[in-house]
């Protein structure tokens, strides 16, 4: 699929479309703006978001790698991407998740999961990894939902004292 032709998916309150350019900059300023202003995560973060989104942009596939945007009448809600993982064979990324405050509750982090779940099993993959904080616990617990399991967890120290990196798997 052209990312430049999106993909939409309607859903009460919400669309969700694949990128188009500009996306992964936008999706780089929401991730350094909320988690500054909710974790106070700072520069760290955007740092790390902008590799990620640099990765994804510079690899991307359309037959493996897909970012859906989630919008409501042109204003960004929240995003996700799925990309395939470099290391592991037959096995997907799942990166930055997030969904705004304003559009908390009305199911989009669960509808965001659950169309990287269906992509990946359409695409073949075996499995869904993905690396978050303990403290992002709305996130855990929608991951959870869909099935994955936390398999290991690293005080990496990179975001603050207490807040621990995890891996979490989904075995498709």
């Amino acid at each position: 699929m052209n990312p430049q032709t999106p993909q939409e998916l309607q859903s009460p309150g919400y669309t969700l479309r694949t990128h188009r350019p500009g996306d992964i900059g936008q999706i780089i300023h929401r991730h350094a703006a909320l988690y500054e202003k909710e974790q106070g995560w700072g520069t760290k973060m955007e740092a790390l978001v902008c590799k990620v989104g640099a990765e994804f942009l510079d690899n991307y596939d359309a037959s493996t790698d897909r970012c859906w945007i989630a919008e409501r009448n042109d204003e960004f809600l929240g995003c996700i991407v799925l990309i395939r993982d470099r290391e592991l064979v037959n096995t997907a990324k799942l990166r930055l998740l997030l969904v705004e405050p304003s559009a908390r509750g009305l199911g989009l982090g669960s509808a965001l999961i659950q169309q990287c779940t269906r992509f990946a099993r359409e695409t073949g993959y075996a499995q869904i990894r993905l690396w978050t904080q303990n403290v992002l616990v709305s996130a855990r617990r929608l991951y959870a939902k869909e099935g994955y399991r936390l398999v290991s967890s690293d005080d990496h120290g990179a975001f603050g004292e207490g807040h621990y990196g995890e891996c979490w798997e989904l075995d498709l």
